[in-house]
């Protein structure tokens, strides 16, 4: 069964599905690209792996939590401190422990020389929140940048904040960047909204190459497929992350129609 929504499905943006789901763009990106750049071109799954104790990133796939922040006296000419009081029951409190992230990424290399033609990332929340997570995505970036390496990213996620992108005024739910490295400091933008047919695009190579076509709403499709996701999701709900109004009233009549409310 494939996904409901024409385009990406808000509902695998959920904390708890989307890693799974990076995971799978991941494999089925290399699986289509390899026999196309094969004999070539090899195309590696890498992994980048960090530990971060941001709180935003604790919060990952534990469910129904709500934080309070805590109200802090920060001025100086408060003289009079409240003492709590001893508690006869201990209160459950959370400690920020390291929690090691493992984020997976595309890299297309020269075979023989091994040298880096093309990097593919997927977005993933820790690399458009604040945090460690972000500024390591964003040191590689910026040397991948400094290069003539090609770069692809792949923002499929509503919320968090987009990566830096000059004289760009169009706001969209998602984006996929394509950096050839022959045009610096030129790139191909394909924005693109909830309502929107994910758009294809070719891979970068080296100018004389034949590029191949990333059709990304048909892998997403097929994953979704063969994963199960119709197994899982809940369309009695609402998406996670939430929906504006105008897209709750559209994604409730896409679900009416396929049976799915």
């Amino acid at each position: 069964m494939y996904s409901p929504f024409p385009g990406m499905n808000p509902y695998l943006e959920h904390p708890e599905l989307f890693p799974g789901l990076h995971h799978w763009l991941i494999i089925e990106i290399a699986r289509f690209l390899a026999p196309q750049l094969r004999p070539k071109y090899r195309v590696a799954v890498e992994v980048r792996t960090y530990e971060t104790t941001d709180e935003n990133s604790l919060q990952i796939g534990i469910r129904d939590v709500t934080i309070r922040s805590r109200q802090t006296a920060n001025d100086s000419t408060i003289t009079n401190v409240a003492v709590a009081e001893p508690t006869v029951e201990p209160v459950k409190v959370r400690i920020p422990v390291p929690l090691t992230i493992k984020e997976g990424y595309l890299e297309v290399r020269e075979v023989g020389t091994e040298a880096l033609i093309t990097t593919i990332e997927i977005l993933s929340p820790s690399n458009k929140r604040g945090g460690k997570g972000r500024e390591k995505y964003l040191t590689k970036r910026e040397k991948i940048l400094e290069t003539s390496t090609n770069l692809v990213e792949i923002d499929l996620l509503r919320k968090g904040e987009p990566m830096p992108i000059l004289d760009n005024h169009i706001l969209s739910h998602y984006q996929i960047l394509v950096y050839p490295g022959s045009i610096r400091p030129l790139a191909d933008l394909y924005a693109f909204n909830l309502q929107n047919v994910i758009p294809s695009f070719r891979l970068p190579l080296r100018s004389d190459d034949t590029e191949p076509v990333i059709n990304l709403q048909e892998l997403l499709n097929e994953i979704y497929d063969v994963s199960g996701y119709d197994l899982v999701v809940d369309y009695s709900q609402e998406a996670v992350p939430a929906l504006s109004e105008e897209e709750k009233v559209w994604a409730d009549g896409v679900l009416k129609e396929k049976g799915l409310r």
